[in-house]
């Protein structure tokens, strides 16, 4: 008796354990969630898609791939049962009887990419995440239609092995390699070195995270980007291994790495090593995010045709059918380094495509002729800047930029996809929510249409007080005009150092007004004249939170001028708006 339960326990676990990945998404959400739905994968389509039907009181969620119907399954909680999954709760109590679909529905995107993620992200967001953390995270992947993403973490790991096999001690190797707060511009090529020494531990410890990171988004079908060679070497590497060496200068006063010339005899050696230890510890890919000379490398001595194929070349050698993922920021990718690659070999992230887009739009400070090229390309979101929280979005610019694009001549022929690529995440669910649906609604649509659908979504409510809050917030602080370049968020007074006159906070944010700060109050006493209606709705108290905060940050801006203009002995009036009542 004993062996049959031990086998029956056996079985039920190696059955759970080969379980699709929708059914393990779906138990994850709320257990027991997966016997209310039907998941059906098919392969009659050859653009993603995924249906909505009903069958026997059961939901059917139908698509082409594991990404395909999480989004499918999202759509689905979304706006038939009025549940949104986000970052402040990705688990929800289902009803007991769901929400019928009286009338088959079907999205597909005409575009194949849907990407996520910033170098910066890892630095800013997820620099100490644990796997608990990045199982969310992978999920929210999946369900926002996610199906490739930049991968870097544990590339620490992979530089120590070359590092040491170059014949660098574990004192030099630490002295190049950043601690995590800075990996993302140490990836970048910006500096090395800074925020270490890291201890032995956290080598084993992101090495063990990447492998599961990897693992789940494969599992669901998401293509993680892992991080390929630029000609990065430390800056020791001429007087310690003899390179032909150039030297990119100073980011923001941080030295950077040197760039070995592809010219080098040893390049192919230590590009193929690279490789060798990546794809030993984390496979092999079929994109890899390449990006030398970020924000003002020097290029001086480098002949940037020969220095794109030889690092296209080493990519190449690894997998023939590799992709190298590029990311469009002020001069990069330089033009001389791709205008002679092939078609197909390179995937351009147009990264701040709601402000400064560079795929060919001739009203934009960044406006490149021609756009790329021959090359794809993606359009992205990048919205904020530095981890900053506040609220802040460029709807209309978000919306009518991508629909600009995909009915351009040009642009519309080469791309391939939308992504998100803010510095840091876990604010504004707004944005990302709408940037994440373009590719699956066919026609053009205007932010008021949407935001009425959001809100019965997001709360699982319909209510005119929230839609008023929501009309005000996207007509205005959610409504940066496209030219204005501020880097994101407007930045509170309170986090500024104190001061006669007090604007901004940071040296890169280009502040300009363009919002009544009044209606974000207003939007506030909206909120909070509801709250008790609401309470224990997880996504209305973290939406009244951050509003609040902001109205908070709104009415000290407001005073601080106040304040400033007694000091200096000029009149004002007092603001009337309040949070009460």
């Amino acid at each position: 008796m004993k062996t049959l339960l031990l086998l029956l326990s056996l079985f039920f676990i190696d059955i759970f354990s080969f379980a699709s990945p929708i059914t393990n998404l779906l138990e994850r959400i709320d257990k027991g969630a997966s016997k209310k739905f039907i998941i059906e994968q098919t392969k009659l389509s050859d653009k993603d898609f995924f249906e909505l039907d009903q069958k026997d009181g059961k939901i059917i969620i139908r698509g082409n791939n594991y990404v395909s119907i999480a989004t499918g399954l999202n759509w689905y909680l979304k706006y038939y049962a009025g549940i949104h999954l986000s970052w402040n709760g990705m688990t929800a109590k289902l009803p007991v009887t769901l929400p019928v679909v009286t009338k088959k529905e079907r999205h597909e995107s005409m575009l194949p990419y849907r990407y996520d993620l910033n170098y910066c992200t890892f630095s800013y967001s997820m620099a100490f995440w644990d796997w608990p953390r990045w199982e969310k995270e992978i999920d929210w992947m999946a369900l926002h239609g996610i199906n490739l993403a930049l991968a870097l973490t544990g590339t620490e790991s992979v530089w120590y092995n070359v590092l040491n096999k170059l014949g660098y001690d574990k004192q030099n190797i630490n002295e190049f390699i950043s601690g995590p707060g800075f990996l993302a511009w140490w990836l970048m090529n910006n500096l090395e070195g800074w925020g270490g020494p890291n201890p032995d531990s956290w080598y084993t410890q992101q090495e063990t995270l990447q492998k599961k990171i990897v693992k789940r988004m494969r599992e669901y079908g998401i293509e993680p980007i892992l991080p390929g060679y630029a000609g990065m070497v430390p800056n020791n590497a001429k007087e310690k291994l003899g390179l032909n060496v150039s030297d990119p200068g100073r980011w923001c006063s941080y030295r950077r790495p040197a760039f070995l010339q592809p010219g080098d005899k040893r390049f192919e050696e230590i590009s193929t090593l690279y490789y060798k230890e990546l794809t030993k510890l984390y496979g092999k890919a079929n994109f890899y995010a390449i990006d030398p000379f970020h924000e003002g490398g020097s290029t001086q001595g480098v002949n940037l045709d020969i220095a794109g194929k030889a690092i296209m070349n080493a990519m190449k050698k690894i997998n023939p059918k590799a992709v190298w993922v590029a990311q469009a920021w002020q001069d990069n990718p330089r033009t001389k380094m791709i205008e002679n690659l092939k078609t197909g070999d390179l995937l351009i992230l147009d990264l701040h495509s709601e402000c400064r887009p560079q795929w060919g739009d001739t009203s934009s400070e960044w406006y490149r002729k021609n756009g790329y090229g021959q090359h794809n390309w993606i359009y992205c979101m990048l919205l904020n800047f530095g981890g900053n929280v506040g609220l802040h979005g460029k709807m209309d610019a978000v919306i009518n930029g991508f629909y600009d694009a995909k009915n351009d001549t040009h642009a519309g022929q080469t791309l391939r996809g939308v992504g998100i690529t803010p510095e840091g995440i876990e604010n504004n669910p707004v944005m990302y929510e709408l940037t994440m649906e373009l590719p699956w609604r066919a026609e053009r649509f205007t932010k008021e249409n949407w935001l009425n659908s959001y809100v019965k979504a997001r709360y699982g409510v319909e209510d005119e007080i929230i839609n008023k809050v929501w009309l005000l917030l996207g007509k205005g602080i959610y409504n940066s005009p496209k030219n204005l370049v501020q880097q994101g968020t407007h930045e509170s007074v309170f986090c500024a150092r104190p001061a006669e006159d007090v604007y901004q906070v940071s040296s890169w944010s280009e502040m300009k007004d363009y919002y009544n700060p009044q209606e974000v109050i207003e939007a506030a006493r909206l909120m909070i004249s509801i709250a008790d209606k609401y309470k224990g709705n997880n996504n209305f108290e973290f939406d009244l939170t951050d509003i609040l905060r902001q109205a908070i940050a709104e009415k000290g801006r407001l005073m601080q001028k106040s304040v400033t203009a007694a000091y200096h002995g000029i009149p004002t009036f007092p603001t009337t708006n309040s949070f009460a009542g």
